[in-house]
């Protein structure tokens, strides 16, 4: 009968310790770690109540009342409308011919406020960044900035005063002999009119964001650069701009996604009926469809379109941006 034997280590040497499982980090481990990290860090966490409580409240709780568009509400009755009408208000939309004109209109402003009002601010902080004398460097800042801290009211006023039939603009053509243009009643110059504001209000103030950004890169690569023979021209193409491309694609995916959310304010104070063929975006027929007309089921099925549709632009342009540049929100 043969008994089975364990060898024995040779003298002298020490038996290994046994060797310990990897723990297991399951739902309880995480859940334990979110607990540590909470006690831990409290004060931090507390600063995110409020933020997260105002968008609870103004952002996701309002998407509650999209149910209107499918539902026919009239005031005075039930928040949550009184009769279920499927995609009535959506097929009446759809086949509005004024609809399709105002999203025409809708689509030619927001695109042109993306082409000119995103890359000047790019071109303003580059330009800003090549200034050595810190005295006019802050001048040119502080001018810049200015515009955006005036009420939109206050930025309509100005356009339309300056853009008046007896107004500054009109004198200076006068000079040469050139009739006076009704540039607020004219239909063709609205677009005009509403990007060249947009621009001098915000152009100033997105540099922001762009100069913080010229200030991580590192200046050994503008050495390298230098040593390397590289002009001025070559060193902003081919190191500072690369260095800002993460914010670059950052800001044109987050505007990219707000393309249907043209200005209301603003449209609202400069257009005035002779403008409609050209001014009328889908933020201002809603007013006039929900709020001057009662129509709210009819202005939240147009809202919840409009809605669907940024929220594609911006799913799509983070996923080009992912695949072609590598950077994206998410």
């Amino acid at each position: 009968m043969s008994t089975s034997t364990t060898s024995a280590p040779p003298p002298g040497t020490k038996e290994p310790p046994p060797t310990k499982a990897p723990p297991r980090r399951g739902r309880r481990a995480t859940r334990i770690g979110w607990r540590r990290a909470l006690r831990r860090d409290w004060q931090l966490y507390s600063l995110a109540v409020l933020p997260l409580l105002f968008f609870l409240v103004f952002r996701y709780l309002p998407m509650i009342g999209n149910v209107i568009a499918f539902r026919r509400f009239e005031p005075g009755g039930s928040i949550f409308g009184e009769q279920w009408v499927g995609l009535r208000y959506v097929e009446m939309f759809l086949s509005d011919p004024t609809f399709w004109q105002v999203f025409r209109n809708t689509l030619w402003l927001g695109g042109l406020t993306l082409v000119f009002c995103f890359p000047i601010p790019i071109v303003l902080a580059l330009l800003l960044n090549e200034v050595r004398r810190r005295s006019l460097k802050r001048f040119v800042q502080s001018v810049s900035y200015l515009p955006h801290f005036l009420s939109i009211v206050i930025v309509a006023g100005i356009t339309m005063q300056m853009l008046a039939t007896d107004g500054p603009v009109n004198h200076v053509l006068g000079w040469f002999g050139q009739d006076p243009i009704r540039f607020i009643q004219e239909p063709e110059w609205f677009r005009t009119i509403y990007v060249g504001s947009e621009i001098w209000q915000t152009a100033g103030w997105g540099t922001i964001l762009y100069l913080a950004a010229l200030t991580t890169i590192d200046e050994d690569l503008y050495e390298a650069a230098r040593i390397d023979g590289a002009n001025r021209w070559q060193q902003i193409w081919h190191v500072t701009l690369p260095g800002i491309r993460p914010t670059m694609i950052t800001l044109l995916i987050l505007n990219v996604g707000t393309f249907l959310a043209v200005g209301f304010e603003k449209v609202l104070l400069l257009y005035n009926p002779l403008t409609y063929p050209k001014a009328d975006v889908i933020s201002t027929y809603l007013y006039r469809a929900g709020v001057e007309s009662n129509s709210f089921s009819y202005a939240a099925a147009i809202g919840l379109f409009e809605a669907i549709i940024g929220l594609v632009l911006i799913t799509s342009a983070n996923q080009l941006s992912r695949r072609t540049v590598g950077t994206s929100l998410w």
